[in-house]
């Protein structure tokens, strides 16, 4: 009997501790609701960020907000937010060093209906592994737009392709109102240039025209042999399942210099790697589609190129 008599004690007293637990609780939340908080004030200082906005500091702790290029990791110099952009664009920024692999990463230009107009890669200026800003830069090439604005994307180049470690920035952007002409690429199609036994000839009877505009400039022939160099770049699914190939581009291929003079262009090029080289076939058709595209200006009658090598088998 006695025993249940202390069972019974022991049951209130635990009744009671959980009733003041609960009581306990109660006035806690009751404060922490319903008592007016301490309002934090932090001194009115700002501190400038690298795309020339402002941050204040921020409470509790009073530190200054993460500036834009802190939150994402990189920042675009040029071109800015809504700016006016034309082809070719000059791309410059710094971005921190895990947007990098192997020193470089991919830009994208969108028009407002997300069709692509033209893409290119971005090459660090110093060295990108390290946790730290680096500068970039890149120059993007693109089609005419179909609309008077769009998005210019950036992609970390992620060798893992695992999607989470994918960083992507976009800015939105405007087109400039330029007035275009038509021109004409000059490319190879190998069906078209077959002897009777169906052997390649690698003759002049293999180029073939395809129209593209530019943006009317002083040096149309500059733009246009650019345009040229870009090479896949270029061509439309259509007219690659037609047949329609070219070698170009090729890496560190640059015009450098051109010279129109009683009717002789002279085109000076940059090859630092040798690629125009590489078989009497391959050097005439990629001779031959600079020349056709030169030609088709007023004014041009024969094509020279320097240093006299280049385009050489």
């Amino acid at each position: 009997m006695q025993f249940f008599n202390n069972m019974k004690k022991i049951n209130r007293k635990i009744l009671i501790i959980i009733i003041l637990l609960i009581i306990l609780i109660l006035l806690i939340f009751c404060y922490q609701k319903f008592y007016p908080k301490k309002q934090i004030s932090c001194t009115k200082e700002a501190k400038m960020c690298y795309d020339n906005s402002f941050v204040g500091r921020i409470p509790p702790d009073c530190e200054f907000e993460k500036c834009p290029e802190e939150k994402q990791g990189i920042l675009i110099i040029f071109p800015k937010k809504n700016e006016k952009i034309k082809s070719p664009l000059k791309i410059e920024g710094i971005a921190k060093g895990f947007w990098f692999f192997e020193g470089v990463f991919t830009a994208e230009l969108y028009d407002k209906n997300n069709n692509l107009l033209g893409k290119t890669i971005l090459n660090a200026k110093s060295d990108w592994a390290t946790e730290g800003f680096v500068p970039f830069e890149g120059e993007l090439f693109f089609s005419l737009p179909q609309t008077s604005s769009g998005t210019l994307k950036f992609l970390s180049d992620n060798p893992s392709g695992i999607l989470e470690n994918q960083k992507v920035f976009e800015i939105p952007i405007l087109f400039e109102e330029i007035n275009y002409t038509d021109v004409f690429l000059y490319y190879y199609n190998p069906e078209k240039d077959k002897d009777e036994n169906g052997n390649v000839k690698c003759s002049e009877k293999g180029i073939v025209p395809i129209k593209r505009k530019i943006p009317i400039s002083q040096t149309p022939i500059k733009e246009t042999i650019n345009l040229l160099l870009r090479g896949k770049e270029n061509l439309t699914e259509e007219e690659i399942k037609e047949g329609i190939e070219t070698d170009f581009p090729l890496e560190g291929l640059k015009l450098k210099d051109i010279n129109l003079k009683n009717s002789v262009l002279t085109l000076v090029f940059e090859d630092p790697f040798n690629k125009t080289s590489g078989g009497s076939c391959r050097a005439e058709i990629l001779w031959l589609q600079i020349e056709k595209t030169s030609k088709q200006f007023p004014g041009v009658k024969e094509v020279r190129f320097l240093p006299e090598d280049i385009f050489q088998p």
